[in-house]
């Protein structure tokens, strides 16, 4: 079997994934972020925030859009815990959260995150993002040999 993506409806796809040992790492990670708590940071910090925490093509998909860019935060933290480590050994630049033409969320990881990630094994990720009007989630998982 080779690695794919298998999409049954527009929201629910998966990987399926050839593992060539019947051990499979799995990792986690969740975050929860008030929409309100993005929405002061760029009042209060404008382009400093934005430039800090996202990456020039994650600002061009988005814009200034409150609700989305929180749900992008709250991945990224995700992604830190799942890679255990927080946010600090590995940047805000380095994972960073685009869209594919379905609009689908998808991770790219850069720097010392591809490098910590390849440490660990984890070579899959998938995530997921959604808001209310209050507050972002977002859910990611990653799997590896």
């Amino acid at each position: 079997m080779r690695n794919f993506l298998v999409c049954k409806t527009t929201s629910l796809c998966y990987i399926r994934v050839k593992l060539s040992s019947p051990y499979m790492k799995l990792v986690t990670g969740v975050d929860l972020i008030e929409i309100e708590r993005v929405q002061a940071a760029i009042e209060r910090h404008g382009q400093r925030f934005l430039q800090r925490v996202f990456t020039p093509s994650e600002l061009a998909e988005v814009g200034l859009h409150p609700a989305s860019l929180a749900a992008r935060f709250a991945a990224k933290e995700a992604v830190s815990k799942a890679l255990g480590c927080g946010i600090g050994p590995v940047s805000w630049q380095e994972i960073e959260i685009l869209r594919t033409p379905s609009r689908q969320p998808v991770l790219r990881l850069h720097g010392a995150g591809q490098d910590l990630s390849s440490r660990l094994g984890i070579h899959h990720w998938s995530v997921s993002l959604s808001h209310t009007h209050e507050h972002a989630i977002a859910m990611v998982v990653g799997i590896g040999e």
